[in-house]
């Protein structure tokens, strides 16, 4: 959630996995119910539920919750809820994009504005951030699977846009029209994607100070305190940062 290969480490380094574990699991077993209420109950037939209960699984959801979130999409009485994206910005003007699956979606703006407000920020109108990112699909494959000119080779041949080399993993880059298909391909030569999804990534980045960051870590934290809230992007690179 929330930015995957930006943010989802940080957490993880502060220990916050464990201690946030329900509201993980709650929050993915809403977009599943969604996206199995607005497609086909088989995942092979409906990529977003496909790719949704690929982020459970890969956030460790047990399969009885999977099936369960599956279920409730057939519940007459079940929410409607709304796929929204809130942009603004945060402290030292760092650009946010918020997405947000909502069933009130006053409810969702006031608590997304009253916590930027409060620390320095302000929600923006739309388009006031998302020009400062590109909707694009991500996938990361594990090293040990294949060389990294295979999976260059790969990336080339099924239709790409870019594909870098990290220290664990490649991370292929596609247009957000061609995911689904790329990762398709993906996934007829690979067992198991490290990561798939689509995010908003920042035509540049942020300079920031260790202190500024942390600034920013908290604001994060805050913001998924939001139960409607699914993931958030901004324009600082907070992988390298030493907690």
């Amino acid at each position: 959630m929330a930015g995957h290969s930006h943010w989802a480490g940080i957490k993880h380094k502060k220990g916050r996995a464990d201690k946030e574990r329900s509201k993980i699991f709650s929050k993915l077993s809403r977009e599943i119910t969604v996206a199995a209420k607005l497609g086909d109950k088989d995942p092979s037939m409906n990529p977003r539920l496909r790719a949704a209960i690929q982020s459970a699984k890969q956030a460790n959801m047990p399969k009885d919750n999977i099936k369960r979130a599956i279920s409730r999409s057939e519940a007459s009485d079940q929410k409607n809820y709304e796929s929204l994206r809130y942009e603004g910005f945060g402290p030292f003007n760092v650009a946010f994009i918020i997405e947000a699956l909502t069933d009130n979606k006053n409810r969702s703006a006031s608590s997304i504005r009253t916590i930027l407000q409060k620390n320095g920020g302000r929600l923006g109108e739309s388009g006031s951030t998302s020009h400062l990112f590109f909707n694009c699909g991500i996938i990361h494959i594990d090293k040990k699977a294949y060389s990294d000119d295979e999976i260059f080779e790969m990336a080339t041949n099924f239709g790409a846009k870019e594909c870098f080399n990290y220290e664990n993993y490649n991370e292929i880059i596609s247009e957000k029209e061609d995911f689904y298909k790329i990762k398709s391909k993906f996934e007829n030569q690979i067992k198991d994607l490290i990561y798939s999804g689509i995010e908003w990534r920042p035509l540049s980045y942020m300079k920031l100070s260790k202190e500024q960051s942390l600034k920013i870590i908290d604001v994060l934290e805050t913001l998924e305190e939001i139960d409607d809230v699914q993931n958030i992007f901004l324009n600082v690179d907070l992988r390298d940062l030493k907690l």
